[in-house]
């Protein structure tokens, strides 16, 4: 029978997937459902499964703010890059906060459900 540990890396990048396209059309449930996925995956208990859906939104946010600032320069120059690296602090912050406990609490209950 094949090892029933999961793959942590495997889940946190699914995770991220599923909570990016869900993320587009239901922004609270894409990255709770991100993290469930993530949690599912990973397998190996309650709190690495938690870990694999907060590492997951993590991964979002960062995505989200490398978008942002490029785009910005890539529209406003030099003057665009000073503006979206403000904007990309702020809204990283946020978005850490916001993805990162919401897809926590996703891998969390996949983690329970496992068990």
């Amino acid at each position: 029978m094949a090892d029933v540990q999961g793959n942590f890396w495997t889940g946190v990048i699914v995770g991220w997937i599923v909570g990016l396209i869900l993320g587009l059309f239901l922004p609270i449930i894409g990255p709770l459902v991100g993290g469930f996925v993530a949690g599912w995956i990973a397998r190996a208990g309650v709190w690495n499964a938690g870990w694999a859906g907060l590492l997951a939104g993590i991964l979002g946010a960062i995505v989200i703010a490398i978008l942002i600032l490029l785009g910005a320069t890539f529209l406003l120059g030099a003057l665009g890059f000073i503006t979206g690296l403000g904007a990309t602090i702020i809204i990283i912050v946020g978005a850490f906060i916001y993805q990162g406990v919401l897809s926590f609490i996703g891998g969390l209950i996949a983690g329970a459900l496992r068990r």
